[in-house]
């Protein structure tokens, strides 16, 4: 009887697992703290990278440092609160690149207002910037994958706050709409998996950024999230660029419709 197990050639099978080489990697919000480490994770990874956001001068101005260091990228305004701004910015990517592997997606924003004091102005707008963004980046990204045929991966960035609430702390309309990520990210890996098409998320913990500077500047709030913490730190954007890689790469090419807590121990203890 032949044996079950195929006779593979390791060396050969592994070689490039974590290799972004020829793919092209649209990342959305790529200019904040914790898209831009990713952004060069990609670009090292062999990515041609197209970073977008609100501020075209900024996406151009970590694409001019990529080109700088030898890398192929290019900078793009976008509006995540247009749909067709969003799609716009999809489709001249591609037609930039001459095609669309991988959408890293890092938009999300937070409007902190206690339950009795919440707007609707404020609530809808996170909703349209974390959640509808993520919707209809998707739907431009998977577009050009599914005509490309060669599949591709998609990877949204959550928080801890899509499975924890928080006390003490109005948030939301944040940990809402990043919980309806979760089950976006389901239901898309489901309908793009017959396209090779993997989709997965990332959900850090507070991140060292300039964003989380109202914790970590704090005495108080930064000896409560350490406390929290099993691994006693907060992540460092590099933790989250690492991890990116590994989902958009093809050491990644059977895992699909997965959330990963990169919480240093804390859904492990809570």
């Amino acid at each position: 009887m032949d044996p079950l197990t195929p006779r593979i050639d390791f060396p050969r099978a592994l070689a490039g697992q974590f290799s972004l080489e020829g793919k092209v990697a649209f990342i959305p919000g790529g200019y904040g703290g914790i898209g831009e480490a990713i952004a060069w994770a990609m670009a090292l990874a062999g990515a041609r990278v197209a970073v977008a956001g609100r501020d075209g001068d900024k996406a151009e101005a970590l694409a001019a440092s990529l080109r700088a260091a030898g890398h192929e990228a290019l900078g793009l305004a976008m509006d995540a609160h247009s749909v067709a701004d969003m799609q716009g910015s999809v489709d001249r990517a591609a037609a930039h690149f001459g095609r669309f592997d991988i959408l890293m997606n890092c938009i999300g924003i937070q409007r902190e207002q206690a339950l009795l004091e919440v707007t609707e102005e404020a609530f809808d707008e996170v909703t349209q910037v974390n959640l509808k963004s993520a919707m209809f980046l998707a739907q431009a990204a998977a577009r050009h994958q599914i005509a490309g045929g060669r599949g591709g991966a998609q990877l949204h960035l959550l928080s801890v706050r899509s499975r924890f609430g928080l006390r003490g702390r109005g948030y939301s309309a944040y940990a809402s709409t990043k919980g309806a990520l979760v089950m976006l990210i389901r239901q898309h890996a489901a309908e793009l998996a017959p396209h090779g098409i993997t989709v997965n998320g990332i959900a850090p913990t507070v991140v060292r950024t300039d964003m989380a500077r109202h914790w970590l500047d704090n005495p108080a709030t930064h000896e409560q999230l350490l406390a929290r913490i099993p691994l006693g730190r907060v992540a460092e954007p590099v933790d989250i660029a690492g991890t990116a890689v590994f989902f958009c790469a093809p050491a990644a090419s059977f895992v699909t419709g997965q959330v990963l807590y990169l919480d240093g121990g804390i859904t492990a203890t809570q």
